[in-house]
């Protein structure tokens, strides 16, 4: 799974907060554990080995998270209460609170949470604490790891919203793009109509006058006559050939793609649109609707940090669409609406569409041309 610089750099914080934690222990004149020490030094290290596997890996299933984070859980409570002389060691359940807060339901979380401050108001009893002791450690612990659920589920929170906004602007932007091309396209058709039969009708008519006068007429007027007559010939053939390109013009993909993903957060999109690339309106609409869903998808599911599309032309002149991103990709296929979405409308144009999962996630699409 791809992981951000920032992910990556909070994760190496916390994990330098635990070695921190453990370092007086390591460093302190007297027996600060209960037990052998080599014992103590072993749940340690395991619960850090733990802590971090938590922390940058997503098991599979949810028994799989599950059984590691119990793992977390208990490799810290055995290094607190083996260490109950070092009272600050409690810190680390905090922190295995945090990562169970990030991974799973808050019902799972609160039962966590119970069993650390449990744990934390155990830990004075080892070292002859008082009963005032006990309650308050627990109670402090306890308000410390309420907090640290408060701010990890606010952070997600937060992160789902800005995850819904940046799919929703991709949508409303890919919406508003086929919406001016279809406006742009229609004013273009009533242009060219209105110039085929008034001006067309006209000019036609305009020339087979001067076809007739050119017989009735004598020099050196003829001489007039036949050149207005070639004149309105040529003026036809510029307004027929305004006609076609006005009905033939194809839309400005690669601005079109350019605004559906400008400024879009996360992931990082990189685009290329080759510039024989010059599909016809529907083509257009069939390729914007692809992106988006691309877009989409790396937003929601991906977690990737990079986004590749890139759009070109075949030697036979199909046009071909790749799509790929760093995401974490999928060992099994599963096809949603949106893909299903994106595999009809590429069969409505006679073309195919192939995804690959195994590294990242990649669509690849080919459209025969226009």
């Amino acid at each position: 799974m791809a992981k951000s610089h920032l992910a990556v750099w909070g994760a190496a914080s916390v994990l330098a907060v635990c070695l921190l934690v453990g370092a007086p222990v390591a460093f302190s004149a007297g027996d600060v554990t209960i037990g052998p020490a080599w014992l103590w030094w072993a749940c340690y290290l395991g619960f850090l080995v733990l802590f971090t596997s938590a922390l940058l890996d997503d098991a599979p299933r949810r028994t799989g998270r599950w059984a590691l984070l119990l793992a977390v859980a208990a490799a810290g409570a055995a290094t607190v209460l083996l260490g109950a002389q070092a009272a600050w060691l409690a810190i680390l359940l905090v922190f295995v609170t945090a990562v169970t807060a990030h991974r799973t339901t808050l019902r799972d979380t609160a039962a966590v949470l119970g069993f650390n401050s449990a744990v934390a108001g155990a830990a004075p009893t080892l070292r002859d604490g008082t009963v005032m002791d006990v309650v308050l450690t627990a109670s402090l612990y306890t308000m410390l790891q309420v907090c640290t659920v408060w701010a990890v589920r606010s952070e997600q929170r937060e992160s789902a919203a800005r995850e819904r906004l940046a799919v929703a602007n991709t949508e409303l932007r890919a919406a508003t793009a086929l919406l001016a091309e279809a406006s742009r396209s229609a004013e273009r058709l009533r242009i060219s109509r209105e110039l085929h039969d008034l001006l067309g009708h006209q000019l036609t008519a305009l020339v087979l006058e001067l076809e007739v006068a050119a017989h009735h007429s004598a020099p050196p007027a003829a001489d007039h006559v036949a050149r207005a007559r070639g004149l309105a010939r040529d003026l036809l053939g510029d307004v027929r050939t305004a006609v076609g390109e006005l009905r033939a013009r194809t839309p400005p993909l690669h601005r079109a793609l350019a605004e559906i993903v400008a400024d879009l957060p996360h992931p990082r999109v990189h685009l290329s649109v080759a510039g024989e690339v010059e599909p016809d309106e529907a083509r257009t609409a069939v390729l914007i609707r692809c992106v988006q869903e691309v877009v989409t998808n790396a937003i929601r599911h991906a977690e990737a940090e990079n986004l590749w599309i890139d759009i070109g032309r075949t030697g036979r002149g199909e046009i071909v669409l790749t799509a790929r991103d760093d995401g974490r990709g999928a060992s099994v296929l599963r096809l949603g609406n949106g893909l299903t979405g994106v595999r009809e409308r590429i069969a409505q144009l006679d073309g195919e569409v192939s995804f690959d999962t195994r590294s990242g996630f990649t669509v690849s699409a080919r459209v025969p041309a226009p």
